[in-house]
Formats: C-alpha cells, structure tokens, sequence
C-alpha cells in the first residue's frame, strides 16, 4: 500500500472510533417513555383529554370547561390550538373530537337533547354527520391514514357493539359474552384493531382484533381491574391504562401478543395513554391533585423493557363477527365510550 494510502486508512479509523463511541453514548441500554411537554387547552379551569396523535404531530382531544360543557379540540404541532370544536346539531353543549388522521380529518360524536349520541367528519370547516345504519347512538372514535374508521354503535341504547369501516365496508363484531364492545383504532395496515369491552360482571378488558377477523382477550397486565386499549400505530405498538385494586390508573404500553410496560406521571394517582403516532410519539393526560385534568405529550426512546402478562391472562380467539351481546340494562351506563 502506499503511503498516502496508508495515511487516508489511518485518518478513517480514527475518525471512525470516535463516532462509534459517541452512538453507543446515545444509544439506551433499555428503552423508556419520556414526558417532553404538558398542555392545557386555553381557558380557566378546563380540563383537558387529549385522544389521538396523527404522524405530523397534531393532536385532537376533548376539553370540559368549569361548568361542565364538553368541547373538541386539535392542538397542532407548532403548539397552536383550533377554536373550539362544536358539532352543529350538538344541543345539550356536548361535542368530542376522537380521532385525527394526517390530512386532518376529525372524527368523533355529539349528543342531543333525546339523548342519543351521532358521530360526524369534519373535514376542511365542514361537518359530515354518521350514524351506523339503524342505529339509535353512534360514536365515530378512532380513523387512520386511508380514512379507515372505528367506533362503537347501539340499536337499543341498552347493548354496545364495536365496528370498523374499511374501504366503506361497515362491519359489525363483539367480544363473545360481553354486555359491550367498543372500537378506538385501526392502523393503517389494517392489521391491529383495538379497543375495549365489558364483561357480564361489569369489568373492563382490552382486545385487539387483527386482519382475519380474530379476536384477542382479555388484554390485562398483571393486577389490572380494568384496562382501556384506545390507540395503535403502524409498528403494532398499543397504548392506553389500567386501573389497580388500589384505585391508581395507570398508563399501559402493549405490545401484543402479551407484553406490557407501566407508565406514570410523577406524582399522579391517574396517568392515561391515549393515542401514539407511528415515530413513537404519545399523547395523554395525568389528573392533579385538584381533580384537573392536564395533557401530556410523551416520546418512546428504545423499546421500553416490557412483561408479559401473568397466568390470571388467558387470551381467547374468536372469529365470531356478530355475536348476541348480554342485554342487560346495567351494562350501557358502565359501557359509555371511555376517553
């Protein structure tokens, strides 16, 4: 080799070594859920509930103002907030946004004065009102980049199933047994639907659903005595809480089949995870100490140390699509979409 060569070869290890030296510096040994900021939609005394987490960073959610009216929201991602967000035919001061896509389109429900709840699209300024065909109540909850879309629907306003809308294919499903069913979100691939359902002894569970039609649960982490699946990514990376027999809430990250990583903001007693974009990027909200409630935005680094779920979790498979839900009336007041 000559030695000009030989000098050129030298000069590139050390320039190597040093870089390698500084990525294992960056690089976590295990990965964690890091708060990057907190938010309050503007006004005094709001509470506010963040929902869903698009991939360009803006985030729809619900606020609920001192006096009890309930209103829609999207914080964009240069930190800006939209007017309050107010479904035309709400009447009794009842509007939530549930879901945001990347060309922003919101979806979420309204409810009126018979007391009946509607989904709509608001797209571009204008509202598009949706109710499952025959339904009395309908809430839209969750919707994807190809504008696929979830929620869950009531015939009766006394059972709850859960459906998803792909292509403008309307299916309805249940979990087996269950007095409800409700669906938060499909990704964009279809292949993980999630959500949540309520057992004939009124407990919460999560459930996923994947692109055969098969449904999964119950999804409980170890000591759960309720747990709310409410959003997904494209990496199959699920979020949402559980609550323990101590009456904490905790904010829950799963990964299916059966692994789960706790979350909780310093010095709550209620942390919830609501939705996560594709880059790993969450949003939530922590209760204080007042009863306030107060957004989160949060950031996945690495790949939190999850645990399985212990042997009290038996997931089940079904392929049963439509299955006859427990009419019990106790059932739609413990059912009512969780935010």
């Amino acid at each position: 080799m000559k030695p000009k060569q030989i000098i050129i070869s030298i000069l590139a290890v050390l320039f190597v070594f040093p870089l390698i030296g500084t990525f294992a510096q960056q690089t976590p040994k295990s990965g964690s859920i890091e708060v990057i900021t907190t938010f309050d939609y503007p006004g005094t005394g709001n509470s506010t509930l963040p929902q869903k987490i698009n991939e360009r960073g803006d985030i729809v959610g619900v606020f609920v103002d001192s006096s009890g009216v309930t209103r829609g929201f999207v914080r964009f991602s240069d930190g800006s907030f939209s007017a309050p967000i107010v479904d035309p035919n709400d009447t009794v001061g009842f509007t939530e946004a549930r879901g945001i896509n990347n060309p922003r389109t919101v979806v979420g429900d309204y409810a009126t004065s018979d007391g009946n709840s509607h989904g709509f699209f608001l797209s571009g300024g204008t509202f598009t009102e949706y109710d499952v065909p025959g339904a009395l109540s309908t809430a839209v909850l969750g919707i994807n980049n190809p504008a696929d879309f979830t929620g869950t629907f009531s015939n009766d306003n006394v059972t709850q199933q859960a459906f998803v809308n792909i292509g403008g294919t309307l299916t309805s499903f249940s979990v087996p047994g269950a007095a409800a069913t409700l669906a938060y979100m499909i990704n964009d691939s279809k292949r993980l639907t999630v959500g949540y359902y309520v057992d004939a002894s009124g407990i919460l569970h999560g459930y996923y659903r994947d692109a055969n039609g098969a449904l999964i649960f119950p999804i409980d982490p170890t000591g759960s005595t309720a747990t709310i699946l409410f959003g997904d990514n494209n990496r199959n990376w699920v979020v949402g809480r559980y609550a323990d027999s101590s009456g904490v809430t905790h904010g829950l990250f799963f990964v299916p089949p059966n692994n789960f990583f706790t979350f909780d903001f310093p010095g709550s007693t209620f942390t919830s995870l609501n939705g996560i974009s594709s880059q790993g990027n969450i949003c939530g909200r922590y209760v204080d100490a007042s009863g306030i409630a107060h957004g989160i935005i949060a950031r996945v680094r690495g790949r939190p140390p999850t645990t399985p779920a212990g042997p009290e979790m038996k997931a089940n498979v079904s392929r049963s699509l439509v299955t006859p839900l427990n009419p019990s009336p106790s059932a739609w007041g413990g059912a009512l979409p969780a935010r």
